[in-house]
């Protein structure tokens, strides 16, 4: 009995994947994919959007609906492109993708503020006009205060991306209608 266990892993379990009635495996790789191809494509439509709407909306507003509009525009892609793989069990496969595309997306804001120069000061400068006791914090305060907008800065960012990725990806799974066999 011991061997036909050994046995059996050695042989059935070299692959994670899902199978849907109808519809391709799903493999973990492609849920990989799928992840990197919405934050990828995020990147990609972010840049040329925010040069068209920063001048028209500013800085900040332009960075939001800019990220809002990405966010959910390169779900509906992936989410097309996937379509077949995502089939049946839309809701849970469109959340794994979702939720792996959040934390690349959590990642990707820690190490955008570790290469910002300027965060630091910048939140000194804003906590002292909206607090006129953060003059007198300890290093240690302003430390924590840093951790905290680091933190807020990725639950929003994260939450946006489920949101919007969810939605995204669900209703660009439902664009492509599903190839018949030629069976």
């Amino acid at each position: 009995m011991l061997k036909t266990r050994s046995a059996f892993k050695q042989t059935h379990i070299t692959s994670i994947s899902v199978h849907f009635r109808g519809g391709e495996k799903l493999k973990f790789g492609d849920v990989v994919t799928a992840a990197a191809s919405l934050v990828v494509l995020m990147v990609l439509i972010i840049t040329p959007l925010y040069v068209v709407l920063a001048p028209t909306l500013g800085i900040y507003w332009g960075g939001i609906v800019t990220g809002a509009v990405s966010t959910l525009l390169s779900a509906l892609v992936v989410g097309y492109i996937f379509a077949g793989k995502i089939l049946e069990a839309r809701r849970e496969t469109v959340a794994k993708i979702t939720v792996l595309s959040a934390a690349l997306v959590m990642v990707s804001v820690v190490s955008l503020v570790a290469a910002l120069p300027d965060f630091g000061p910048n939140l000194k400068e804003m906590y002292q006009e909206m607090y006129p006791e953060a003059v007198n914090w300890s290093p240690s305060e302003w430390l924590v205060a840093e951790m905290m907008m680091i933190y807020l800065e990725m639950v929003l960012n994260a939450v946006t991306v489920l949101v919007l990725g969810f939605i995204g990806l669900y209703i660009g799974s439902m664009l492509r209608k599903p190839v018949e066999s030629q069976k």
